[in-house]
């Protein structure tokens, strides 16, 4: 065995081993969040599913950026330029796209899709900005709520 491998693996935490599988649903006003990854890790997956004709607040993270691969259906963002205008960006399917933190963005439904996000942890504040449902910032407190705030 490699040397270097054979002092990696005396370092390795075996006790943290976990393949159970996990999901956490979260109900949101514009459909749901399949979030598969556990909160300990350093990275956050959800599948967001939309709703038809819905989308999400415009909104700023402080510390968080994603990146979207749409899974099915039809949708997109609207997503702030390197100019600082807003442009509608419609997804193609299986294409990744990227917002970064303080970037400006609004996911949105043309059809019911379903979006995979990939993130750095769940942190920060998500300012919004613009919400259809007349929700506030969201903040590390108010996600341990099971509905973070919505009560619809």
């Amino acid at each position: 065995m490699d040397p270097k491998l054979e002092e990696f693996l005396k370092t390795v935490d075996k006790s943290k081993f976990n393949h159970e599988p996990f999901v956490k649903r979260v109900e949101k006003p514009w459909g749901y969040e399949l979030i598969y990854t556990r909160e300990e890790l350093p990275y956050t997956g959800k599948v967001m599913h939309i709703n038809a004709g819905k989308r999400q607040s415009l909104q700023i993270h402080d510390q968080k950026q994603e990146t979207y691969l749409l899974l099915s259906g039809q949708g997109g963002v609207i997503v702030e330029n390197n100019n600082g205008e807003m442009e509608t960006v419609e997804f193609e399917v299986q294409k990744g796209y990227t917002t970064l933190v303080g970037q400006k963005h609004r996911l949105f439904a043309v059809t019911d899709c379903d979006i995979l996000e990939f993130s750095t942890p769940e942190t920060g504040t998500t300012y919004r900005l613009e919400d259809d449902f007349n929700r506030g910032n969201e903040t590390e407190e108010m996600r341990k709520d099971p509905n973070r705030g919505w009560n619809g």
